[in-house]
C-alpha cells in the first residue's frame, strides 16, 4: 500500500478511496512514511486526520458489517457440527477447533487486502490440506503424534492468517511486526468481549432462574457455542475499523508486565532450588517449565512489537535485556533437561517436538538479545530488534508444518 499512497499523494480522491478500502493498513503505512513526507500539504492534512482522536466507535460500512455477521454465523455452525451431524465431540473438537475461527479471519484479511486469485487459492488449498490431513489421522486417544499434530495445526493456521494479513510471502518487516501487534491487541479485545459475554451469561441465567426457567443447557449449546468463536472475529473487526481503540491499552500492559514478569521469573528460579523440584526427572514439571518459557517469550516479543517504532528509555531496554537473558537461562535448563531425558530413555514424539521447539526458541532469543544489547549500547536501535523477530517468524511456520504433517508419519502415528 505504500507505493499506492506515494503514487496518489497529489490526488485527494484516490487517497480517500484507498483509506476507505483498507483503513488500518492505510494508517499503518502512512504513519510509517510520514516523517519523509512532512511538509507536503496533503500529507500534513492526512496526518492530522489520522491522528485526530474521537470518542465515537466506527462500525465500518455495511459490506464489512455483513461480512463479519456472516463469518460469525459460519463459525457458530462449524462449532455446532457435532450436534448437527452426530459427530463424536472428542473426535471433532481437538482436531477442528482452529477451523472455527482461523479460516474466517484469513478470509476477512484476504478480502480486505484484495489478495490476488492465486494467493487466495494457495490459502484455500493450505487450509483444506490441514482439514483433510488432521481428520484422516487414526482415532487413537493415546497417540502422542495426534496431540502434537492438533496443537501445531493451530500454529500452522496462525501462519496462514499471517500470510493473509501481510498480503503475501513478502519480507515486509513493518507488516510482520504489525501482525504481532494485531495479535496482542486481539488478545486484549477478545478478553474484554469474553468478560462482557460472561457477565451477560450470568445475568441472563440468573434472571430466567428467578422466574422458574432452567435454560442452562439450551443457552450453552446454542448461545455460548456461537458466542465463543464470535469473540475473536468481532474483536478483529473492531480493531480494524477502530485502530486506536486498544492502541493505547496494549503498550501500557506490555510496559507494566515486562518488569513484573522479570521479577517473578527471578524469584521462581530461586524458589526451584529450595523446592527440590527439577525438570530432569519430573515430566510434569518439565511441561510446565516449557509452558512458562513460551509465555515469557511471548511477552518479550509482544513488548517489542508494541514499541518497535517508538523510542524506548534505557530503563525499558534494560528490562527487556534482563528478561531475555533470564529467559535464555530458563531455555537452557529446559533444553538440557530434554537432552538428559532423551539420553536416558530414548527419543519419543513428545521429546523430539520439545527439543526442536526449544532449539528454535533459543536461537530466536539469542538474536533478539544481541539486538537489544546493540540498542542499549547505541550501536543499533529498537527497530533492529523488531526485525530480528519478524524475519524469524517463517521458521516457526516451517516447524509447525513438520510437526503437524510429518511427525505422525515419522513416528508411525504413535
Amino acid at each position: 500500500m505504500k507505493d499506492e499512497i506515494i503514487t496518489h499523494l497529489h490526488d485527494p480522491s484516490q487517497l480517500e478511496r484507498l483509506y476507505r478500502a483498507n483503513k488500518a493498513p492505510f494508517k499503518r503505512d502512512f504513519m510509517t512514511m510520514y516523517p519523509s513526507l512532512k511538509g507536503n500539504a496533503l500529507a500534513d492534512f492526512w496526518h492530522e486526520r489520522l491522528t485526530y482522536e474521537t470518542d465515537e466507535i466506527n462500525w465500518g460500512n455495511s459490506r464489512e458489517l455483513w461480512f463479519v455477521l456472516m463469518a460469525v454465523l459460519v463459525a457458530g455452525i462449524i462449532a455446532k457440527f457435532p450436534a448437527l451431524f452426530s459427530i463424536d465431540e472428542e473426535f471433532f473438537y481437538p482436531r477442528n477447533i482452529g477451523f472455527t475461527v482461523f479460516p474466517l479471519l484469513t478470509a476477512f484479511f484476504a478480502w480486505k487486502n484484495n489478495l490476488s486469485t492465486g494467493k487466495i487459492a494457495l490459502l484455500t488449498g493450505l487450509t483444506l490440506a490441514g482439514v483433510i490431513f488432521i481428520n484422516s489421522l487414526p482415532n487413537v486417544q493415546t497417540s502422542d503424534t495426534l496431540l502434537l499434530s492438533c496443537l501445531h495445526l493451530l500454529l500452522f493456521l496462525w501462519s496462514i492468517l499471517g500470510f493473509a494479513f501481510v498480503g503475501g510471502p513478502q519480507n515486509d518487516v513493518e507488516k510482520r511486526i504489525g501482525y504481532l501487534k494485531f495479535n496482542g491487541d486481539l488478545v486484549v479485545m477478545t478478553t474484554l468481549i469474553l468478560i462482557s459475554g460472561g457477565l451477560m451469561t450470568g445475568i441472563t441465567l440468573g434472571l430466567f432462574g428467578l422466574i422458574g426457567f432452567n435454560i442452562e443447557e439450551f443457552y450453552f449449546k446454542n448461545v455460548v457455542v456461537f458466542g465463543l468463536p464470535a469473540a475473536p472475529i468481532l474483536g478483529t473487526y473492531l480493531i480494524q475499523t477502530n485502530p486506536a481503540l486498544v492502541g493505547k491499552v496494549s503498550p501500557v500492559i506490555a510496559r507494566i508486565f515486562s518488569p513484573l514478569v522479570l521479577v517473578m521469573l527471578v524469584i521462581y528460579l530461586v524458589a526451584i532450588i529450595y523446592s527440590g523440584k527439577d525438570p530432569y526427572n519430573d515430566r510434569e514439571f518439565l511441561i510446565m517449565f516449557n509452558a512458562l518459557l513460551i509465555g515469557v517469550m511471548a511477552i518479550i516479543f509482544f513488548s517489542i512489537a508494541e514499541s518497535s517504532k517508538a523510542t524506548k528509555s534505557r530503563v525499558e531496554i534494560w528490562v527487556l535485556v534482563l528478561l531475555s537473558l533470564v529467559t535464555i537461562l530458563v531455555n537452557g535448563i529446559a533444553l538440557s533437561a530434554i537432552l538428559f531425558r532423551i539420553s536416558e530413555w530414548g527419543i519419543t514424539p513428545n521429546r523430539a517436538a520439545v527439543l526442536g521447539s526449544n532449539v528454535l526458541i533459543l536461537i530466536n532469543l539469542l538474536l533478539v538479545t544481541a539486538q537489544l544489547i546493540r540498542a542499549l549500547s547505541k550501536k543499533g536501535n529498537i527497530a533492529g530488534v523488531g526485525k530480528a523477530i519478524a524475519l524469524y517468524l517463517p521458521v516457526y511456520c516451517l516447524w509447525a508444518i513438520i510437526v503437524t504433517f510429518l511427525f505422525p508419519l515419522f513416528f508411525g502415528f504413535k
